[in-house]
């Protein structure tokens, strides 16, 4: 399944793990690596001294490529990228900033650099600052997310249609035909998050795990617009902003609800009351935990059904 995506990372399919906070610990992404795709580590829920020891355990438990995904809004991003350097990571995946800041100095170090944006300006912005590849994501996904709200099916080709750079879908992609989809669409590849969220080894609490897989169409909702758009399932911190919501809020206000560590709360520590449960609209066709070997062959196997039925049409 070669193409400029498994040959810009030297990886056997054109999938990537997506880099989600309080999920992408090294397990997940050394699990990614080791069945034939990217594996990446969500830095940016980890102090720089955890995020170390993350990347050396990753580097202990697959010898095939992984890479690491950076917000760069992250208040210790000088320190992480030290981190980077020092202990050879060769593929970045920057996000929520620009990414003129960091690719020339992440470049110069011979490291690959992928940024991710939610559309066709950002993507044209960042293909001008020089990096490798793009992430273009649509409003399906879960986390933090575009403010347009387009959607990975019109997105990808938008962004296709102007872009000359390697183009990795992601938003919405939770099986072979969906991957089959964004190809036909234009993309390289494709990166998956949520699918991954309801994996063995990923470091989500197993309670949130059992929200994901139990998710249906609608369980989920965009929200917090004014401070940073985000997808999530509702809850009764949900129902608290949406309360909120009635009174015309300030952003103050909205931030004074938010609080700090919300996501922490409810991804990692397990609290589905009060946590914020980042995930996407495709959990409503998650309906297991499994290993991630068996998620990558089952993607695998979907896709090349699928394009054999296409080619039968």
């Amino acid at each position: 399944m070669a193409n400029r995506i498994t040959s810009l990372f030297n990886i056997k399919y054109p999938i990537i793990q997506a880099g989600m906070i309080w999920n992408s610990g090294w397990k997940l992404a050394s699990a990614a690596s080791n069945s034939g795709i990217l594996g990446l580590i969500g830095a940016g829920s980890m102090y720089p001294d955890v995020f170390r020891a993350h990347v050396q355990k990753c580097k202990a438990a697959t010898d095939q490529p992984f890479g690491v995904n950076v917000p760069m809004l992250y208040p210790n991003v000088q320190e992480i990228m030290d981190i980077i350097v020092e202990e050879g990571v060769k593929i970045v995946f920057t996000s929520a900033g620009n990414p003129k800041t960091w690719t020339k100095f992440l470049q110069d170090k011979g490291i690959t650099v992928v940024h991710v944006v939610s559309s066709v300006k950002f993507a044209l912005k960042a293909q001008a600052a020089g990096v490798d590849a793009i992430v273009a994501e649509g409003f399906e996904a879960g986390g933090h997310n575009g403010r347009d709200e387009t959607t990975t099916l019109t997105l990808i080709p938008m962004v296709k249609e102007q872009l000359e750079i390697p183009l990795i879908a992601a938003g919405g992609i939770a099986t072979g035909k969906a991957m089959l989809a964004c190809m036909v669409l234009g993309a390289d590849g494709v990166q998956v998050g949520s699918r991954f969220v309801a994996s063995e080894e990923s470091s989500a609490h197993q309670a949130f795990k059992q929200v994901v897989v139990d998710a249906k169409e609608g369980d989920t909702q965009l929200t917090l617009k004014e401070l940073a758009p985000v997808r999530l399932i509702k809850n009764k911190f949900y129902n608290e902003v949406q309360e909120l919501y009635k009174t015309s809020p300030t952003p103050e206000q909205l931030k004074e609800l938010l609080g700090r560590a919300r996501s922490k709360r409810g991804m990692f520590e397990g609290d589905l009351e009060d946590g914020e449960l980042e995930i996407g609209q495709i959990a409503g066709l998650i309906h297991d935990v499994k290993p991630v070997t068996e998620i990558v062959k089952t993607m695998i196997a979907e896709f090349e059904e699928a394009k054999k039925s296409i080619h039968s049409l």
